[in-house]
């Protein structure tokens, strides 16, 4: 399901694939293509600006740095494609006493390996990072503390039968129930679903939210971890200079490490004041193109969270994006393009809890 349309994972890779099989997937997609002769390795990119004659021409001075020697090229089209992984999000300000801990405390983003953490580890946040990191250090570390402040839902990778479960939820079925049912009901069925695995009330995790109100978590192994005791389930943290004291009043002293699962900020320095982010939102056509240029020249490519892989919902963009540049279609006009993006802002809003990675969710 995460594969280019014009290039089918190999038949003998998994349905769930390590890393280095998607880094190889797309190794072998480039080389299929020939793809590497327009690539730059090795540049940074410094900015990008409009032609003087920006108005008329769309046309962009792009500014980079290879290898020490200065470049500068003019475009017809730029697209950006750097994703919303770019900066971590450390939000120490909002944790007490980190300053004094005496451990090492970092972002999940420098994370390497398990080896090396052998003591008492509180990871904080319950995301697909933290919970996954949570197991993964649980088979190394005397103890792991899991830190959530409002818990989630977590979703099991097999579902009925042994299928992927993202293959029986993402059905023409399941679409047509969930248009009848609504999502209300839905959220009841995934509930039940989810608990008759485990009860995420006794397991500490159960959050406020319902499960479509948040990016799903995915993990197969975290329940197994917290009833074996590997894992311990806790809330909101503050620390002293060896000890962690949790919002429930419960304390855990001579702590080694503190990872931090807190997700990721993104920002478009180079491109000047064409796209704005302002806490980590940002005005987009479709979540592509920023409505207020003179001309369609600029598009931002897989700035969007789905509920499913990303590289097809990118790939829809790419076609997309090219077609708008070569004039076969045209965008709607800034006043229409604007109203969108507000609605779009508000019903993401009514249905997802407020978050930093909600602000590009898209179904």
């Amino acid at each position: 399901m995460m594969c280019f349309s014009d290039y089918p994972i190999l038949d003998h890779y998994p349905n769930f694939m390590h890393n280095s099989q998607v880094l190889e997937y797309f190794r072998m997609y480039a080389n299929e293509f020939d793809l590497l002769q327009y690539i730059r390795f090795k540049t940074t990119m410094c900015s990008v600006k409009k032609q003087p004659d920006f108005s008329t021409s769309g046309q962009w001075e792009v500014f980079t740095v290879s290898e020490g020697k200065k470049e500068v090229n003019v475009f017809d089209g730029v697209m950006v494609c750097t994703g919303h992984h770019t900066n971590a999000h450390l939000p120490l300000e909002t944790f007490p006493g980190i300053e004094k801990f005496k451990g090492q405390y970092f972002h999940s983003r420098d994370y390497k390996n398990p080896e090396s953490f052998t003591g008492r580890v509180i990871i904080i946040g319950t995301g697909n990072s933290g919970s996954d990191l949570a197991v993964e250090i649980s088979h190394t570390a005397k103890q792991v503390f899991l830190s959530t402040r409002r818990g989630a839902w977590i979703f099991n990778r097999v579902g009925d039968y042994g299928y992927p479960f993202d293959v029986l939820l993402t059905s023409r079925f399941q679409y047509f129930m969930k248009k009848i049912c609504g999502q209300s009901l839905a959220n009841i069925f995934l509930e039940k679903k989810m608990n008759q695995r485990f009860d995420h009330e006794m397991f500490g995790l159960k959050p406020k939210h319902r499960p479509l109100s948040q990016q799903p978590t995915i993990n197969d192994d975290l329940p197994n971890c917290i009833i074996s005791g590997l894992v311990k389930v806790k809330t909101n943290v503050e620390f002293t200079e060896t000890a962690a004291i949790f919002e429930d009043g419960s304390r855990e002293d001579d702590i080694d490490a503190v990872i931090f699962a807190t997700g990721y900020s993104f920002a478009f320095p180079f491109p000047e004041d064409s796209v704005k982010v302002i806490k980590n939102k940002i005005s987009l056509y479709k979540k592509v193109f920023p409505p207020n240029l003179e001309k369609p020249t600029l598009a931002i490519i897989g700035l969007i969270q789905p509920l499913g892989a990303i590289m097809p919902v990118s790939e829809l963009h790419g076609h997309w994006v090219t077609q708008i540049f070569k004039g076969i279609k045209t965008l709607p006009s800034q006043n229409e393009m604007i109203k969108e993006i507000a609605k779009v802002r508000e019903d993401m809003a009514k249905r997802y809890v407020d978050s930093k990675p909600h602000n590009i969710q898209g179904d």
